[in-house]
């Protein structure tokens, strides 16, 4: 395993790690998301260059379009849930209360 592979890869376990063991706010498990997802990006664009693919070039462009439309909307919901629960701490809300 060559050090770019390792670093992405403990990147993205990095970013699982502290999405399925901190979840006390929902700031942090979209932070963490945001980081997986950026080094995906970078894994699909170095495994673009490396092959040098025209044809593939495009998909990390597109992964990265998905990443910002994700943060978006995470933000959204962020916005969302302070102004109608006044926290944004995952343990407050119910999905079952409307």
């Amino acid at each position: 395993m060559t050090p770019a592979h390792f670093a992405l890869s403990s990147t993205f376990m990095l970013g699982l790690t502290g999405l399925a063991f901190h979840r006390t706010h929902l700031l942090s498990a979209l932070l963490c998301l945001e980081g997986m997802m950026l080094s995906l990006f970078i894994a699909l664009s170095l495994w673009a260059m490396q092959l040098s693919v025209t044809s593939f070039s495009p998909s990390p462009m597109f992964l990265l379009a998905f990443s910002a439309c994700e943060a978006s909307a995470g933000l959204g919901l962020l916005v969302a849930t302070a102004r109608t629960h006044g926290t944004d701490r995952l343990q407050s809300l119910n999905l079952l209360q409307c």
